[in-house]
């Protein structure tokens, strides 16, 4: 935190999950619990938006997203626009009834459940549905063989898988995410680190080969943050249990803090897109809101157990 200059807003800690006795067919795993855990999230993300500060959001699994969705949902609605989403991940985590037989873990199904599809305790919390409309996401980083990419196509998701974005750029593929989400207030970013490729981060819980490397990621971030619009962003999936010398922890800290340079830079901003966020007075005087974490706990064990989690 001392590195991006960023405040400490707190710890969310969630209460330790167990499938128990979980079937296939009774819906996804402990909905309420998350269903309540995300409404927590979105109201620190929204005090964080109303401060004019930017949000980072370490995770944690990909459940946070649902929180997220409901804070970008909400202050969309306050400023009179759609708010999009950038979806960097090694899976797109498209899976829902209408594809699968059965579903169980938010974590392998956030992308889905963001976009309206699935149980309305998650899908529709405070019957907000969709969180995000399908025309407003961008796909990033998947794997050429992922399951539910033509069902992301037949949505009309825009997505450039990882092979993709490797070929065109990391830089020209975040000004092509940009410029699909041109119509939008405003977008949220969402990383899960296995996007990266395991050779060089296996401390994830679903590694897939054919992810981008460090630098790329950095690119990437970098690009999309660079934006006035872009609201805030979550970083997800990281688990220490599998770093136990820290040295890849040491590597994703030095990618976040690169990429998000253009954040802590005071660089002016338009009229127009000063009203996404109130400026706020920092010691440098800068016109970007200032980097605020919120640390979600690594979900591992009881918590990430849950039934169904193949892409995570």
């Amino acid at each position: 935190m001392a590195r991006l200059g960023a405040r400490d807003a707190g710890c969310l800690t969630p209460r330790r999950f167990d499938p128990g006795d979980w079937r296939p067919g009774d819906g996804v795993c402990h909905a309420p619990q998350i269903a309540s855990y995300s409404v927590r999230l979105a109201e620190r993300i929204g005090t964080m938006l109303d401060a004019g500060e930017f949000p980072l959001v370490l995770g944690g699994d990909c459940s946070i997203l649902i929180g997220s969705a409901l804070a970008m949902h909400r202050h969309g609605e306050e400023i009179g626009g759609h708010v999009g989403l950038v979806f960097v991940d090694g899976h797109s985590d498209f899976r829902h009834p209408g594809n699968a037989s059965y579903v169980g873990a938010a974590a392998g199904e956030d992308l889905a459940l963001v976009t309206g599809r699935g149980q309305p305790d998650l899908a529709a919390i405070e019957h907000r549905r969709p969180y995000f409309r399908d025309m407003d996401v961008v796909v990033l980083g998947i794997r050429a063989h992922d399951e539910y990419r033509l069902d992301l196509q037949a949505a009309g998701i825009a997505f450039r898988a990882a092979h993709q974005l490797r070929a065109e750029g990391a830089a020209r593929s975040a000004q092509w995410a940009r410029e699909l989400l041109s119509d939008c207030a405003g977008y949220w970013v969402h990383i899960d680190v296995d996007v990266l490729d395991p050779s060089v981060m296996p401390a994830v819980d679903a590694p897939d080969p054919g992810g981008i490397a460090y630098a790329e990621l950095e690119l990437l971030l970098s690009g999309l943050v660079s934006s006035p619009y872009c609201i805030g962003i979550e970083v997800t999936v990281f688990d220490p249990d599998y770093d136990p010398d820290g040295s890849y922890a040491f590597e994703i800290v030095n990618t976040l803090v690169g990429g998000l340079a253009p954040v802590i830079a005071a660089a002016p901003r338009s009229e127009s897109a000063s009203k996404l966020r109130p400026k706020v007075s920092t010691v440098e005087e800068a016109v970007r809101a200032e980097p605020v974490t919120v640390v979600m706990p690594a979900q591992r064990a009881a918590e990430s157990s849950t039934p169904a989690a193949d892409s995570a």
